[in-house]
């Protein structure tokens, strides 16, 4: 039975770029959807599963970032590529605090943009593969219960914990050994209208360490990537 090609919703009203980008992806071998405005994009993703989209920022009816906004809302985890006419580190940032995985400004080299489409498709077949937490997750000495927001220390001590605490925790065990960016955190945790600084998240991380690391200064579990994000590493 033949596999099944990479599904990629290509968001670009611009017919020209349309067209090359749709032909050259298809020799690439990807099934390649196309949609030319913002609302036709979201009706798309609303209707059909795909492993990546490539969206354009500048769009009729709805703009690229609030398409990309929209989509994370509904914690749809599609890796999204802008392309974006854009170049400045402002625009940039913006959209990847909106949930773009990687940005790539206008003009750019064809050869580029499909390493950062097989790059994303690798991560889209990562995320398909990825089993869902057990209700209960044990690690060394400690436990954490996702569904009574306990966990128990490794002292033994049974400590309940905030709902912004369980939701940090699923996030980063649910990509343990990578890095999860602050932007993620700020979406999946705290929601776009509030953004807390980066010492609230890192006051989260030593309250970790504080109930499961055996020796805090040296942690096992839980560590900070200086100027990216955060990870929970476990061998």
């Amino acid at each position: 039975m033949a596999e099944k090609k990479v599904s990629i919703l290509l968001v670009e009203d611009e017919e020209n770029l349309q067209e090359a980008l749709k032909l050259n992806l298809e020799l690439e071998d990807y099934e390649v959807t196309c949609a030319s405005d913002g609302l036709e994009a979201l009706k798309a993703v609303q209707q059909e599963h795909f492993d990546l989209m490539i969206l354009d920022v500048m769009l009729p009816e709805l703009d690229g970032i609030s398409v990309c906004e929209s989509i994370r809302l509904q914690n749809n985890e599609i890796p999204i590529l802008i392309l974006s006419a854009k170049n400045s580190s402002a625009d940039r940032v913006l959209g990847l605090k909106k949930g773009a995985d990687d940005y790539l400004t206008k003009p750019f080299n064809l050869e580029e943009l499909l390493l950062r489409v097989n790059k994303l498709v690798e991560k889209s077949k990562r995320l398909a593969i990825r089993k869902p937490l057990e209700q209960i997750y044990k690690f060394g000495k400690n436990q954490v219960d996702f569904k009574v927001l306990e966990c128990i220390t490794k002292d033994g001590e049974t400590i309940e914990l905030t709902k912004k605490e369980i939701m940090l925790l699923k996030l980063l065990i649910e990509n343990k050994n990578e890095v999860v960016t602050r932007e993620k955190i700020l979406q999946a945790v705290w929601g776009y209208n509030v953004y807390p600084t980066t010492r609230t998240i890192d006051n989260f991380i030593l309250s970790f360490r504080k109930y499961f690391e055996e020796d805090s200064r040296n942690p096992k579990y839980f560590h900070s990537v200086r100027g990216v994000g955060y990870k929970f590493t476990e061998l």
